[in-house]
Parts: structure tokens; C-alpha cells; sequence
């Protein structure tokens, strides 16, 4: 098994592209419901900012870089777990790494929007469609998968 800090490296690779994946995704279907493109991430700034940071449409660092920075350290920690959960079991194929990164993500929508209080959750409902949200975490799935494919051993 992977030691801890070759998972964090992991979690790394494999964060950063889901959470490019989500913004992408995000900023895309805001665009595609008559909303402003950072809306989504600007929503996210909501645990400081309250349910208003929804409404803002332009890039500034208080709710732009604060819901990104949120967004972002929040697929590492879920990328943290899938990659600990992958080391687990070596030897992996695309399918199954598709497979186990579809079952995080889901995991992490349903703690996100089940568990969460809602001052902590992702705060995309603020913006987006039930719909939405939903393809967003397909694109966590995506991302999670073709980062831990590129850290596969």
C-alpha cells in the first residue's frame, strides 16, 4: 500500500483535476440556466458571506478566490479519501477506477447536501438546477478518475 504522503501526492493530481473538472462544469451549466459563469463558485463563499454571495456575477477575491479556495481544498479532501480507498486496492483498471470514482462522488454529494449544515455546503443550490448540481459531481467522478490514472503505479 501507498504511504501516506505518496496519497497526498496522489490527492494532489487527482483534487485538482476534479476540482478543474467541477469549476469547468460549474461555470459551463450556470452559463447554459441564464446565469453568470461564477456564480456557482462565487456561491460557494457562502459560509462567510451568507446566502447573498449566489447573487454576485463578477470576479473578485472575496468571493471568487474565497469560494474557489473552498471549492478547491474541499476536492482535496475527497480526493484524499478516493486515493487512500485506490492504494488499498492496486492494480486497478479504468473501469474500476471509473466505478470507485462515481461511488466517491456520490459519497460526497450526499454528505455535501444530506449531512452538511447547510452554511457548509457547496452553496450551488444558491444558483444552479438540482440537475446541475448533479452533472457537477459526474465531472468530480471524471476528474477524480483521470488524476488517480495518472498517479497509477
Amino acid at each position: 500500500m501507498k504511504s501516506w504522503v505518496d496519497t497526498a501526492a496522489a490527492a494532489i493530481i487527482s483534487g485538482t483535476a476534479a476540482s478543474l473538472a467541477m469549476t469547468a462544469a460549474l461555470a459551463l451549466l450556470a452559463k447554459t440556466e441564464g446565469k453568470g459563469a461564477l456564480q456557482p463558485i462565487n456561491s460557494t463563499s457562502h459560509w462567510l458571506h451568507a446566502e447573498q454571495a449566489g447573487s454576485v456575477r463578477s470576479l473578485d477575491v472575496s468571493h471568487t478566490g474565497l469560494g474557489f479556495g473552498t471549492h478547491h481544498v474541499s476536492a482535496l479532501f475527497w480526493a484524499l479519501i478516493f486515493e487512500r480507498w485506490q492504494a488499498a486496492r492496486p492494480g486497478r483498471t479504468l473501469l474500476v477506477t471509473l466505478r470507485d470514482a462515481a461511488a466517491m462522488s456520490t459519497i460526497a454529494a450526499i454528505i455535501d447536501y444530506g449531512i452538511t449544515p447547510k452554511r457548509f455546503t457547496p452553496g450551488w443550490e444558491e444558483v444552479l438546477s438540482k440537475r446541475s448540481i448533479g452533472l457537477t459531481y459526474v465531472a468530480m467522478a471524471l476528474g477524480l478518475a483521470a488524476g488517480a490514472m495518472l498517479t497509477q503505479e
